[in-house]
């Protein structure tokens, strides 16, 4: 069975729920389908977010830098200007991963317009969060720790610094910085009202978890243990910064990084131009946009960045959606179709289910097909990855039935068949399921969709059914559905089943 060719040249690669679906294993899926062509992928952008997401890809984690780094053959890895980046993040990815044979700075491009972040937003994380708990008395947001918030709060107020800032004189720089901290320390002492012990815990916090994160880079010799000792940099007095320290160290950084300095609107529009592909890799999920999804982070998250990022005209563009077999959140969302704690299924799933970024324990849940459907109606994408299908086969003492969200419905009786935009009335609502029948055996060795168990076939075609369901809910359903184009029976790269049926024979299945 060939896969239909994809619409566009450019390509979003992008989440359906709320993060964590497997966006990063994506890309050497559509590397290697493209190889054969006079379309191969030649620049893979990352497009939001900064060092808070987390992306696998053939086992290598990653933060800031896009999954391409994995594909040797792809000549171009690129940061757009939707991306807060900081120029030592990137260095304490990139050198390691060069150490075990990668090539990054060598094919990296980070935009010119690209906002710097630095400790400063690290810092403004960790007090707003401790003003939220702790003065306020408030929940947590469940913030990575990594000042993505903060810096991206610099652009809307006109204080951001660009990377081409690495390109102008020193004292340039040093003056900016000076003025940045200026003020992230006054908002930290006076506005969220942090104490002096806390102040001095928020240097120990960021000091062990970046041990922690990079210990096998400390291990290595890459980086020396004092490179993240954050301590350092805390000043003489209470709310100060160590200044000179503080410019030196990341001065040091961004020049390093000058030559990888330019022009990505440039880069992409000449590849494009060439017949190549281009993957924009995005690094949140479509319900985690700051504006349309439940205001959990501080980008836009869906296809419409990919052309703010990259700086190129509105064109068009094809859209892989992708998501699991089932439901994970981190943080503090409101996640109305969550497996109960003792449920055999959580037990098993929960020993999967770590974040890439954080190591924070993820919440499971059933297949939300209502949030997947409103993704496909208001954002939608021609193409979907559904992931870990293989999680969900039986074992042990989980023996039972799969569960599918297809509406949600009020205490009143009232049935809502697209997520409500109002958050007081979605945390009201309770999940209404379509159940089916598990399956024995395990499918981590399957390639073809037919060898699959019967039941194991069902259950896709639930799912799939249930999101059009959702997506055209009250309407004649397009001629052109979206196709499931990868499934996924486990973490390798072979792992995969391409000949899934068209949509419409999946329906028909279900």
């Amino acid at each position: 069975m060939s896969l239909p060719p994809f619409s566009s040249l450019l390509i979003a690669d992008v989440g359906i729920s709320l993060g964590d679906e497997g966006k990063g294993r994506l890309i050497p899926e559509i590397v290697e389908e493209l190889r054969p062509t006079k379309r191969p992928v030649t620049v893979v952008m990352k497009v939001n977010g900064g060092a808070n997401a987390g992306h696998t890809a053939a086992g290598v984690k990653l933060n800031l830098l896009p999954s391409g780094v994995v594909e040797s053959e792809i000549p171009h890895l690129a940061i757009g200007s939707g991306v807060v980046a900081d120029p030592r993040k990137i260095l304490w990815e990139a050198r390691p991963l060069e150490r075990k044979g990668y090539s990054v700075l060598s094919r990296l491009l980070v935009d010119e317009r690209t906002m710097i972040s630095d400790l400063t937003h690290r810092l403004l994380d960790l007090a707003e969060e401790d003003y939220r708990v702790n003065v306020l008395a408030e929940e947590s947001r469940g913030s990575t720790g990594r000042g993505i918030s903060a810096a991206y709060s610099e652009e809307t107020g006109h204080w951001q610094m660009h990377f081409s800032d690495f390109l102008a004189g020193p004292n340039f720089f040093s003056r900016k910085l000076a003025q940045r901290a200026d003020r992230a320390c006054r908002m930290i002492q006076h506005v969220y009202r942090a104490s002096e012990s806390t102040w001095n815990g928020f240097f120990e916090r960021l000091t062990q978890a970046e041990l922690r994160a990079n210990s096998e880079t400390i291990a290595d010799a890459v980086f020396a243990k004092e490179e993240f000792d954050f301590t350092r940099f805390r000043g003489a007095e209470p709310f100060t910064l160590n200044m000179d320290l503080l410019c030196s160290v990341y001065w040091s950084a961004g020049t390093s990084l000058s030559r990888n300095v330019g022009e990505v609107r440039e880069l992409v529009l000449r590849e494009l131009r060439a017949g190549h592909t281009v993957i924009g890799e995005f690094g949140q999920a479509y319900w985690l946009d700051k504006r349309h999804g439940f205001s959990s982070t501080s980008s836009h998250t869906f296809t419409p960045e990919f052309f703010e990022s990259a700086n190129i005209p509105v064109q068009p563009i094809h859209t892989f959606g992708v998501a699991k077999a089932y439901d994970t959140k981190v943080g503090t969302h409101t996640f109305l179709t969550q497996i109960d704690e003792a449920h055999p299924l959580s037990e098993k799933l929960k020993r999967l289910e770590y974040g890439t970024s954080t190591g924070r324990q993820r919440m499971v849940g059933w297949y939300d097909a209502v949030e997947k459907g409103d993704t496909l109606r208001y954002g939608g994408y021609q193409d979907l990855m559904i992931n870990k299908l293989d999680a969900l086969t039986w074992s042990g003492a989980w023996q039972g039935d799969l569960q599918v969200c297809v509406a949600y419905e009020s205490s009143d009786g009232r049935r809502f068949a697209h997520v409500p935009r109002n958050e007081a009335v979605r945390k009201s609502l309770r999940p209404l399921y379509r159940s089916y029948p598990g399956w024995a055996g395990d499918i981590s060795g399957v390639r073809r969709f037919g060898d699959l168990p019967a039941n194991a076939r069902r259950y896709v075609a639930g799912m799939m059914r249930a999101v059009l369901e959702v997506a055209y809910d009250g309407e004649t359903w397009p001629k052109d559905l979206p196709n499931l184009r990868y499934l996924g029976v486990g973490p390798g790269p072979s792992q995969i089943i391409k000949d899934v049926p068209s949509t419409a024979e999946l329906i028909a299945l279900a």
